[in-house]
């Protein structure tokens, strides 16, 4: 079955006047307009596109390769604003419409917002929602804690930064575990510090406890090699702002890397700061 707003590989069946034509196994036809041709192919050959309804609401396959795709979420700048609702940029011709029952807050030209992208079954059209949290579910969790997880930024609270696990579920970085800047519709990795009794997530950029040691030592390695003469101006007495603008950790994460390094005598710690031995 040929997935509309998706990447489909098909087969090569004959030619037209206005391009060729694709096939998926079932026998479901798409066109491949002349513009998006190779410059050579054979009948039979197999062919990678993405497939979506065009500004006449016909099924065509391109070459052309989208922001967003069904069921993912991105970051998209609006275009226009109509009566109809929203028009975004999605690195198509035919542009991502965003209804306004589907806009957390009122869109504007110009602005860029977080959406979900799927398939309305109503009118087998793509649509834009910037109501992300109803296309995520806590209910039944793919992940436990410290797992590695992707992440995507979604959008501020009170408590920190809320954030979209593997694309299904929601998590939040608490203001105390953000240490470097983030903004909405940033793509990190990330690790589960904490599944809590409701199923939320606790989420941190950093690996959790001791798990945590021996990369962070790793990194202040890496900076005193980097650096001409093996020193770098900190140390267990520096300020918490003056490591995290530095290093992008916190104190407690740096005083256990330089202690563990310190036992392993790579370092020597003095009152200006840190050097390697």
């Amino acid at each position: 079955m040929i997935r509309i707003g998706d990447y489909n590989t098909l087969e090569i069946i004959r030619e037209s006047e206005q391009g060729i034509y694709l096939s998926d196994a079932e026998d479901n036809e798409v066109l491949l307009p002349n513009r998006y041709v190779p410059e050579t192919f054979q009948i039979w050959e197999k062919l990678e596109v993405f497939v979506y309804l065009d500004n006449e609401e016909r099924l065509v396959a391109v070459t052309d390769e989208p922001y967003i795709i069904r069921d993912d979420f991105a970051l998209l700048r609006c275009n226009q604003v109509t009566e109809h609702g929203a028009f975004l940029d999605w690195g198509m011709v035919k542009e991502l419409f965003c209804p306004f029952s589907e806009q957390a807050f009122k869109m504007k030209a110009g602005g860029w917002y977080l959406v979900h992208c799927y398939l309305d079954e109503k009118t087998d059209r793509l649509v834009a929602s910037s109501k992300t949290n109803r296309f995520l579910d806590n209910k039944d969790l793919t992940v436990q804690q410290f797992d590695e997880v992707d992440l995507i930024v979604s959008h501020p609270s009170d408590l920190g930064m809320n954030v979209i696990v593997n694309n299904q579920h929601l998590g939040l970085i608490f203001h105390e575990d953000i240490f470097k800047d983030i903004s909405v519709g940033d793509r990190l990795k990330g690790f589960v510090k904490k599944v809590r009794d409701d199923n939320k997530l606790d989420i941190v950029l950093g690996k959790i406890g001791y798990r945590k040691i021996e990369p962070n030592a790793d990194l202040v390695m890496e900076y005193l090699g980097d650096t001409d003469n093996g020193f770098l101006a900190l140390n267990d007495k520096s300020s918490p702002d003056d490591i995290k603008n530095v290093l992008q950790m916190s104190k407690k994460t740096f005083k256990k890397a330089i202690g563990t390094l310190y036992k392993q005598k790579l370092i020597t710690i003095k009152d200006d700061g840190i050097y390697l031995n």
